[in-house]
Parts: structure tokens; C-alpha cells; sequence
């Protein structure tokens, strides 16, 4: 077994790789700005797995805390070789009605976080001659639903890149594309969910096994079930008035 890094690891998909990770065996550095739920995930993991659990508290869109995380994923003595890029959040208004600093904020935790930590473990995963990397996207990547589809479509192209390109050196990449899914986000971005049905939900763990599975197995996009398949084939021949979806709305 291997030690993983996730970050986005107090809750959601994050907490959901931590654990299904640490059932395998695998000790882990879990990353997220949370320590008190980072430290209660540590202990309950290590109680039930009798893993090493790291926990490293840092917000990844400050300079101070990625570099935190990169020194941390970097560190030949004590080798990544699974990373999970998890962290992320959504934004609830158009382009035009969010602060640019909101937006930049975004833009660097979707995009300049994983960038910076992909960078960092490459090279020792390539050294060893392997490696497995999961960057978490979304189906919002195939459509044009703004700069949260914008940065996921970042994730999506760099993965399906990467995974060509360092797949023959033993290093596996893939994104990993969800729906809508049962966990914190929507509900910490402040948007209203009931309208959408209950099919269109995935459970977070189906997510996870789904991408630990297709990742194990090199591909470089995962799309968890069949309706969010259908979306994609979708987005690939409607034109685009029909797929922008309906605006988000707050929750009341």
C-alpha cells in the first residue's frame, strides 16, 4: 500500500476517498481548511483501518497554504503515490453579478491548486515508475455553464493529456465527472436543490468506487452512471441554447 493525499477531505467526496482509500490500506494526508473535522476524520480512520492518518490544515486558494500542500506532496521521504484533487466549491450568481476576487478565488482552487500539486508528485511517481492521480471534474465540464464549467473543462482536458502522456511511465490520471451528488456542496454554495428530482442524484460513494475503478484501470475521464453518459453524449451533438440549464437560485 501507498500513501495517498486528498485534499477537499473534511466532507463530501473528499471524506468519502479518505475513507474507501483507508479501507484498502492505504495511509493518508488529508487536506482541507477544517482541522477540528480533519483530526475527528483522522482518529475514526486510523481506529477502523489502522492506518496513518496526516492531517494537514491549509487553504488551498492562499499562497501560503498551497505551498504548505506542495512542500508536503513533494517530500521524497515520505512519497505520494495517489493524489486526489477534491477541493472545490461552487458560485451561486452569473459572471457579471460575482466579485472578480470570489472568481479568482475559484479559478485557483479548481485549477492553480491542482496544476501546483500535480506538478509536485509527478516527478516522484515517475521516478518510481508509478503513480495514480484523480483530478475531481465534473458533467459540468461538457457544458457551458460558466467558470465552474470553465475550470472543470481545465481538469478534464489537462487529465485526458496527462493520462496519454505519463500512462506509458506507470502514472494513471483520470477525471472524474459526476453529477448532481449528495453531499455539502450545494448546500455550503447556498442554492436551492429540490427542484431537481431525485434521479438525478448520485450517491457519494457509488462516485468514488467508480473512480478509484476506472482510474485503476487508466482511463482518463470517469462518468459515474448512465444518465450523466447520456448527458455527455448529449452535449456533444444539441447546440448550446439547450444546454446551459436553468440559472441557480438561492436557497430559501
Amino acid at each position: 500500500m501507498t500513501t495517498a493525499l486528498i485534499t477537499g477531505a473534511s466532507s463530501g467526496l473528499g471524506a468519502e476517498f479518505a475513507r474507501q482509500l483507508a479501507a484498502e490500506g492505504h495511509d493518508l494526508v488529508i487536506v482541507a481548511r477544517h482541522k477540528d473535522r480533519l483530526d475527528a476524520m483522522a482518529r475514526e480512520l486510523t481506529y477502523r483501518h489502522g492506518v496513518d492518518v496526516e492531517v494537514l490544515a491549509a487553504d488551498l486558494t492562499d499562497a501560503l497554504g498551497l505551498g504548505t500542500a506542495v512542500t508536503r506532496a513533494k517530500d521524497p521521504s515520505r512519497p505520494v503515490g495517489i493524489l486526489v484533487n477534491n477541493a472545490g466549491h461552487g458560485l451561486l450568481h452569473d459572471f457579471h453579478n460575482t466579485p472578480l476576487p470570489d472568481e479568482v478565488s475559484h479559478l485557483r482552487l479548481h485549477v492553480e491548486a491542482a496544476l501546483s500539486l500535480c506538478h509536485a508528485v509527478l516527478p516522484g511517481m515517475l521516478a518510481r515508475g508509478e503513480g495514480r492521480i484523480i483530478n475531481v471534474a465534473s458533467v459540468a465540464a461538457f457544458l457551458p455553464r460558466g467558470t465552474y464549467s470553465a475550470a472543470k473543462a481545465w481538469l478534464v482536458s489537462f487529465s485526458r493529456w496527462a493520462n496519454v502522456h505519463y500512462r506509458r511511465s506507470g502514472v494513471k490520471v483520470t477525471a472524474l465527472c459526476p453529477g448532481f451528488t449528495r453531499t455539502e456542496f450545494h448546500e455550503r454554495m447556498g442554492m436551492e436543490t429540490r427542484r431537481y428530482p431525485g434521479w438525478t442524484w448520485l450517491a457519494a460513494d457509488r462516485v468514488v468506487r467508480d473512480g478509484l475503478r476506472e482510474n485503476l484501470a487508466g482511463r482518463s475521464v470517469s462518468v459515474p452512471s448512465a444518465v450523466y453518459k447520456a448527458v455527455v453524449l448529449a452535449s456533444k451533438v444539441l447546440p448550446d441554447r439547450f444546454l446551459g440549464g436553468p440559472a441557480r437560485r438561492p436557497r430559501r
